[in-house]
C-alpha cells in the first residue's frame, strides 16, 4: 500500500509557515512529510532557506501523528556527522517514533560555503558512508573514538537519545549511491522516478525496505498560471545528469534557467487542477516500485 506525503519546501517558505503547513498536512490526512535542508535556495526567486533543525523543533510542537523526515541532510562537509548525529537524536526525542533522518551526498550550492573543496560524486558517497557509520556509532550511547579516512571523533558521547532510534534513509541519483543505500540505508529516497535505482537498491540489500520519491507538481485553477509558477520558482527541475549537484550559486542556476525552454520543462511536470492527472502521476511512481510518494 502506498503512503502519500507532502514536501515542506524550505527553499521557498518561511519557517513559521513550514510549521503551520506541517500542522495542516497532518490534519489533511497525509501520513508523512519531508523537509529540505538547505543553506541557499536554488534561485533567488524562492527567497528562503531557514535552518531545518530549528524548524523541526517548531513542527514537533504542532503535530502528533505525522511522520517527519529530512529530504535530505548532507552530514559530510558543511556540518560534521557528529553534529548531525546530535541534531537528529534531539529531534527524534522531540518527535518520538515519528522522525526519519534522510541523508545524501549534498549539493555544491550548500556545501561549499565554508570554502571547502567540492569533491567528485564517488568521493562524496564514500564520505557519506563514513559519516553514516559515525552517526550510528554515536547513537549507541557511551563514549566513542574514531579516526577514519575523512572524519575523527574523540571522547564523544551523545547524552540525549530517543527511546527509538530513527531510520536513516539515503538519497540516490546514481547507481553507486543506490548500491550504497542498499547496503547501509534503512530506505531509499530519489528525486523523481528512478526505476533503475530502485532495482539496484533492492538487489544490494534494500529488498523489503521503504522506497521514497519526490513527485513535483503544480496545482492551480489555471494551467497556464501553474506552468508560469513552475518555471519561475523551480526551473531546476529541467536540469539533468546531476547538474543540480554541481552548480555553486543561485545566480548560476538563474543563468541556466534562461537557456531552459519553459514549455519543455512543464511538459514533464503535472500542472493544473485536473485531479485525475495528479492521481495518474502518483500511480506512475507506484508502478516504478515506490511505496512512499511525497508531493512537492
Amino acid at each position: 500500500m502506498v503512503q502519500i506525503g507532502y514536501k515542506l519546501s524550505s527553499e521557498d517558505t518561511h519557517p513559521l509557515n513550514l510549521v503551520k503547513y506541517a500542522e495542516k498536512v497532518e490534519g489533511a490526512g497525509f501520513s508523512f512529510a519531508m523537509i529540505s535542508d538547505h543553506y541557499h535556495p536554488w534561485v533567488n526567486k524562492q527567497d528562503q532557506s531557514p535552518f531545518v533543525w530549528s524548524t523541526l523543533g517548531g513542527i514537533s510542537q504542532v503535530t502528533k501523528n505525522l511522520n517527519i523526515g529530512t529530504a535530505v541532510t548532507c552530514p559530510t562537509i558543511r556540518v560534521h556527522p557528529a553534529i548531525i548525529a546530535q541534531a537528529a537524536a534531539t529531534t527524534a526525542s522531540m518527535i518520538p517514533g515519528r522522525f526519519m533522518l534522510g541523508v545524501g551526498s549534498g549539493e555544491n550550492l550548500n556545501e561549499h560555503i565554508l570554502g571547502d573543496h567540492w569533491p567528485p560524486a564517488p568521493i562524496r558517497i564514500e564520505m557519506l558512508e563514513e559519516a553514516v557509520n559515525i552517526i550510528r556509532r554515536l547513537w549507541q550511547g557511551d563514549i566513542h573514538n574514531f579516526k577514519g579516512k575523512y572524519y575523527t571523533i574523540e571522547n564523544t558521547r551523545i547524552y540525549t537519545l530517543p527511546s527509538k532510534l530513527p531510520p536513516i534513509l539515503m538519497s540516490a541519483d546514481g547507481e553507486l549511491a543506490a548500491e550504497t543505500a542498499g547496503r547501509i540505508g534503512d530506505g531509499l529516497i530519489t528525486p523523481g522516478i528512478r526505476k533503475n535505482l530502485v532495482k539496484i537498491f533492492k538487489r544490494t540489500g534494500g529488498e523489503g525496505k521503504p522506497c521514497y520519491a519526490e513527485a513535483s507538481v503544480c496545482w492551480a485553477d489555471d494551467e497556464d498560471y501553474a506552468k508560469k509558477l513552475t518555471y519561475e520558482y523551480w526551473p531546476i527541475l529541467a536540469n539533468k545528469n546531476g547538474l543540480n549537484w554541481e552548480i555553486p550559486t543561485p545566480k548560476f542556476f538563474e543563468e541556466l534557467a534562461k537557456m531552459t525552454d519553459p514549455e519543455t520543462l512543464t511538459q514533464e511536470i503535472v500542472c493544473g487542477n485536473d485531479p485525475q492527472r495528479h492521481i495518474d502521476e502518483i500511480k506512475r511512481f507506484v508502478k516504478a516500485g515506490y511505496n512512499h510518494v511525497f508531493i512537492h
